[in-house]
């Protein structure tokens, strides 16, 4: 690495490290936080041109519903900033919404059992983006959470060719589709996948703020499959504090 991107790098994880002691992780079971996260989603994809205009100004779609779905808010002092949608390879629950487009490659790992996790929905709202360009790495990290979670094996990235660069910086991820349509968005993308078990020391030494405790990742998964909201539980039932800053790993 040269000593430019090092100093970058450097500066990357000062400032997650700093933006993460503001931010909340909230998985969304209440309807009105997934509903401003559908309206979110779809003034993210209109502002570039990945859909057309509708009607209910909401962007949303089956797998929403799933049981292996994990839908997120990401808070940042208290306001809706991003979100993003996990898919994960659970027992009994295995359909993944980037097999339809590359099942020649996810099938197998599948088959093979694997445990994968499937990010997509990924988007942020560009007033705040805008500002803390550290949020895209923080929203991801949900993504990296899952995978100390749940042990598992790779990352599927469902993505537009310009956003390779990225991932293969920030994961170290590999191209292995070339790009292809994708349903309901105007945009083709490609895969790329991080095979989790080979990079995940070199990742962690080069971004210290995905660490995470044992409490945080279970305050976010569990269970893998949330009942519906009860009346009288706390609305911030699912809301989980970022870790103290300077924590250890605490695997």
């Amino acid at each position: 690495m040269s000593s430019i991107n090092a100093v970058r790098q450097q500066g990357l994880n000062v400032r997650a490290k700093s933006l993460l002691s503001r931010v909340t992780y909230r998985r969304a079971v209440d309807e009105d936080d997934r509903d401003d996260i559908f309206r979110l989603r779809y003034d993210a994809y209109l502002r570039e041109g990945a859909i057309d205009a509708c009607a209910a100004e909401r962007f949303h779609d089956p797998v929403d519903e799933q049981d292996n779905t994990f839908l997120y808010g990401v808070y940042v002092d208290d306001e809706l900033a991003g979100s993003i949608r996990l898919s994960v390879t659970l027992p009994r629950h295995q359909t993944l919404p980037t097999t339809s487009v590359f099942p020649e490659f996810v099938g197998p790992k599948i088959a093979a059992g694997a445990v994968i996790v499937d990010p997509t929905r990924f988007v942020a709202r560009h007033t705040v983006s805008r500002h803390l360009p550290e949020l895209p790495y923080l929203t991801l990290r949900l993504a990296w959470l899952a995978m100390e979670h749940f042990d598992g094996d790779w990352i599927l990235l469902a993505i537009r060719p310009e956003h390779r660069a990225f991932y293969r910086r920030y994961w170290s991820a590999v191209e292995v589709c070339e790009a292809r349509p994708y349903p309901k968005l105007a945009k083709p993308v490609g895969l790329s996948v991080v095979d989790y078990r080979a990079v995940r020391e070199q990742v962690l030494e080069r971004h210290p703020f995905l660490a995470s405790t044992a409490s945080e990742r279970a305050g976010l998964f569990e269970p893998a499959m949330p009942p519906l909201p009860q009346a009288g539980l706390p609305p911030h039932v699912w809301q989980v504090e970022p870790r103290p800053v300077g924590a250890g790993l605490g695997l």
